[in-house]
């Protein structure tokens, strides 16, 4: 609850401000392009640094499906119903906005006890890769919403420069491991900001699985400070206005097609587990700096998603709050 109330204080905040000083059309800024970039590389970077990779090789069939079959499902899920009650043509690039789960948010819940060490990895492996899935996904959407020429040799040229570019930051890698930790530093920070500057996002999460900065804590806060950064400048969009209805019911239709992907991914686990899985969804930095990005071509898209994002966060904490109540009534039956 606390994190939603940073949310919220963060993004009246930045309308606030904007509204005292007049600044309007800030997404039509380059400066603001290149800093929103810069804030998702960084989202992107951190939230595959910190992966157990052993952990993460162990459960690599249910992390592969809930990355690839269960994004696109919850995306077309999402997408279909708000489609179906509003009609608004942004509904497909919406719903992939929304469908990643935040891996910020989830890493401040890894140590919770109600979690065993198998689900934690899960999580914590599915928040982390669906990102950088998320991120590539939205560019597709957004072209077959609203390009009459559909998916073209551009966009799959743009894959294969990302696999470019994480092919060289390995190179790099190799070259500085065994330096002075400065070197990796500034083998990381280099790569996030090329990333960055050229929009390779997912070469950037996947440089993040073996370009690790000594000192992980620093990834970490950085991560941390571009979370209310990315807000408050989303707040300074909103003076231009907030579709609350639609974004209520974005956030609804999120939560839910979370719970219906966890049920149809995880069979086998046991049932608390896949309760909590289903549970799972919350958005952060990655939704909110999509937004930032897509405002500038695509108007009144933050408009949509501030409040969807909001939503999400509290149906997660009211619905885990009361899964608490439950798996405490079940666990004191003999």
């Amino acid at each position: 609850m606390a994190r939603i109330w940073l949310l919220i204080l963060v993004l009246l905040a930045g309308w606030a401000t904007a509204w005292l000083t007049g600044i309007r059309g800030l997404e039509t800024s380059e400066t603001y392009l290149l800093a929103s970039q810069l804030l998702l590389a960084i989202g992107l970077y951190g939230s595959t640094h910190d992966i157990d990779r052993a952990e993460a090789r162990a459960h690599t069939r249910l992390i592969v499906a809930a990355v690839t079959v269960g994004v696109v499902l919850k995306a077309a899920f999402i997408a279909g119903v708000l489609y179906l009650f509003t009609g608004d043509p942004l509904a497909l690039v919406l719903a992939v906005a929304v469908a990643q789960i935040d891996p910020l948010s989830v890493a401040s819940v890894m140590g919770d006890s109600r979690l065993s060490p198998k689900a934690r990895t899960i999580l914590a492996s599915w928040a982390s890769f669906d990102d950088p899935v998320t991120v590539v996904l939205s560019v597709y959407a957004a072209t077959l919403a609203f390009s009459s020429d559909g998916i073209g040799v551009s966009h799959l040229a743009d894959l294969g420069w990302n696999g470019l570019f994480a092919a060289v930051a390995y190179l790099v890698w190799r070259l500085v491991r065994r330096g002075p930790a400065w070197l990796i530093n500034l083998a990381a920070i280099t790569v996030v900001l090329v990333g960055a500057w050229t929009f390779l996002m997912l070469g950037v999460a996947i440089a993040g699985l073996f370009l690790r900065m000594p000192d992980g804590r620093r990834i970490g806060q950085a991560v941390a400070v571009a979370f209310p950064l990315a807000a408050f400048l989303m707040g300074m969009l909103l003076v231009s206005g907030v579709a609350p209805d639609e974004g209520l019911l974005l956030g609804l239709v999120a939560f839910c097609a979370q719970g219906l992907a966890a049920v149809a991914l995880t069979w086998g686990l046991p049932v608390i587990d896949r309760v909590r899985l289903a549970l799972a969804q919350q958005n952060g930095v990655t939704a909110v700096i999509l937004a930032l990005v897509f405002e500038r071509s695509l108007d009144g898209f933050v408009a949509v998603v501030a409040p969807a994002v909001v939503t999400v966060n509290l149906l997660h904490a009211l619905a885990n709050r009361a899964a608490d109540t439950w798996e405490g009534r079940r666990s004191a039956v003999p």
